[in-house]
């Protein structure tokens, strides 16, 4: 719902930044049961930086990102060496 969009961009920028990958956040337009939705789709990097986000309408977005960027991060910050199986 539109009233929480800035939390779901906020946790969409998070799951990029603790699985150090890219995250493509898929959000609804229009209306859903007659609640505001919020659209706003995103994409983001392993840093949780923005690619690109769309509006509150129905959109396409079209985004060229290297899929190199994920083993890069993870060279540069290798967090995930720490997980205990």
């Amino acid at each position: 719902p539109e009233r929480r969009r800035a939390h779901w961009t906020l946790l969409a920028r998070a799951r990029a930044v603790e699985n150090q990958a890219f995250v493509l956040a898929c959000g609804t337009a229009g209306t859903h049961a007659r609640v505001p939705q919020a659209g706003h789709s995103i994409v983001v990097d392993p840093w949780g930086e923005v690619l690109a986000e769309a509006g509150a309408a129905e959109e396409i977005l079209t985004v060229e990102f290297d899929p190199g960027k994920v083993s890069v991060t993870r060279e540069q910050f290798p967090a995930l060496k720490d997980r205990v199986l």
